[in-house]
């Protein structure tokens, strides 16, 4: 025997079900594009000091560089080590929606050659 309502807590159970579903995709979406935006930032700040190491500027003008590129790509650099024709960059990205924070590492490598 099927008592009245069974079927309204069935539906209210399947809405809650489908709210926490569609919560839990966007909290993935959410980390996943923090992530690349993390990416993408690390890659441009490295890409910028190793600029500044193939101009001759040195490992302070390459850290400058960095840390302006990764701000300008909303990160902070929370790393760089400039020696000898490489840069890595370490830069970490704040995500306020899930308290949490996105970090990534990128290197860059000057190849210097000879004019044709």
């Amino acid at each position: 025997m099927v008592e009245r309502g069974t079927a309204t807590i069935v539906m209210l159970a399947v809405v809650v079900l489908g709210l926490a579903l569609c919560l839990a995709v966007t909290r993935a979406g959410v980390a996943a594009i923090a992530g690349v935006r993390a990416e993408t930032a690390a890659d441009a700040a490295a890409l910028a000091a190793a600029d500044m190491l193939a101009l001759g500027r040195g490992p302070d003008a390459a850290r400058s560089a960095a840390a302006q590129t990764a701000r300008a790509n909303g990160a902070s650099l929370t790393g760089c080590e400039c020696s000898g024709p490489f840069a890595t960059v370490h830069v970490r990205i704040v995500v306020p929606a899930l308290d949490a924070s996105a970090h990534s590492t990128s290197r860059a490598e000057v190849r210097l050659s000879a004019s044709r």
